[in-house]
């Protein structure tokens, strides 16, 4: 037992490109992890999304640009570019009674886009996990009406 102290601190003198890389990765996990707890949004992967599509009502918000949505986008989506956001949440008013499903190409905008949802009063809301693509590599349909 005595002997893994000196075997770790060895490794760390011998390999400080890894031990740094490993101490950055650990911080960017727990930022992460506690920036999701403090915004209070709850990841869907695409598997959950249709259950929360299907069994409660959710109303999907994607916040890509015009031509990622013009890509292809979920069927019945709510096409709200994350830079007009703050300007046109009037337009979502009448679902506040409804949980929100965000989502972006991978889920990086629409986690920032279902903290300002949270933030004007919006319950439920989650992020897609992985976003579009996430959506896609699950077989899962998109449209382009």
């Amino acid at each position: 037992m005595n002997t893994v102290e000196p075997e770790l601190l060895e490794f760390i003198v011998n390999h400080p490109y890894l031990w740094g890389a490993f101490v950055v990765l650990c911080a960017l996990i727990i930022h992460h992890e506690i920036k999701q707890r403090r915004y209070g949004i709850q990841q869907a992967g695409p598997q959950r999304a249709t259950q929360i599509m299907n069994h409660d009502d959710a109303v999907l918000i994607d916040v890509r640009e015009d031509k990622e949505y013009r890509e292809g986008h979920i069927a019945g989506a709510i096409h709200i570019p994350l830079s007009q956001l703050n300007k046109r949440l009037t337009e979502l008013e009448s679902y506040k009674d409804r949980p929100l499903l965000a989502y972006c190409r991978s889920g990086n905008r629409s986690f920032t886009a279902g903290g300002k949802l949270r933030k004007a009063g919006f319950e439920p809301v989650y992020n897609l996990a992985g976003g579009i693509m996430a959506w896609q590599n699950a077989g899962l349909p998109v449209t382009r009406d």
